[in-house]
């Protein structure tokens, strides 16, 4: 099998003086030397047909052999990718708080509404909730109790059963705390003062 392209080889001039030891041979079999020359110039092309069906074989393996080798690092390349981001989906699912995304927002100028924390627990659960708790008066009050109430301290309350249960103190409303003014009785001004915030709110 040639070493070389044999599309690029250029046929011989087999007239010339290089080539009368092999015109010789053949005229000695009773041709002549101009016949000499064509029949080398047609084996030579017959072999360096042959050379060129080698060739384009050789050259179509290679080619194969290299897709094939293009394809299995593709595939290397594709499980590293798949197994780094496994390992990263992996390493933000253990620290979270490491991969928290920060919100560049601005700083918000709208007063904090923080109603009182029974009222809180109410919404979350979807229970009814008086707008008494998002008036003025409502909110001074939840303010003051904040400032003394621990957010995670307990309450004993009994139970239907006759058990006592403790709960949450911020799933029960504070006796000690004001009286709540239903929403039927409260005023124009307190209603307009409580329904946006509660909307807000929920």
């Amino acid at each position: 099998m040639p070493s070389e392209d044999p599309n690029e080889a250029i046929r011989p001039d087999f007239a010339s003086d290089e080539y009368q030891e092999a015109r010789q041979q053949l005229v000695e079999d009773g041709i002549t030397a101009e016949q000499a020359a064509r029949s080398l110039a047609a084996l030579w092309t017959i072999n360096n047909n042959t050379d060129k069906e080698h060739w384009a074989i050789k050259q179509r393996q290679a080619r194969l052999a290299r897709q094939r080798e293009e394809d299995e690092e593709e595939e290397r390349l594709q499980q590293r990718r798949e197994e780094q981001e496994a390992a990263r989906l992996e390493e933000r699912k253990k620290n979270k708080n490491k991969y928290a995304l920060l919100v560049h927002g601005k700083v918000p100028s709208d007063p904090t509404i923080l109603p009182a924390q029974y009222a809180t627990h109410k919404l979350k659960a979807g229970d009814y909730c008086e707008l008494h708790y998002f008036t003025n008066r409502g909110l001074d009050e939840a303010k003051a109790s904040n400032l003394i109430a621990e957010l995670d301290a307990l309450v004993m309350i009994p139970s239907v059963d006759g058990l006592h249960l403790w709960v949450l103190a911020a799933a029960v409303k504070d006796p000690k705390a004001a009286p709540v003014v239903k929403d039927e009785n409260l005023t124009w001004e307190e209603f307009n003062e409580a329904a946006p915030r509660m909307i807000s709110m929920m």
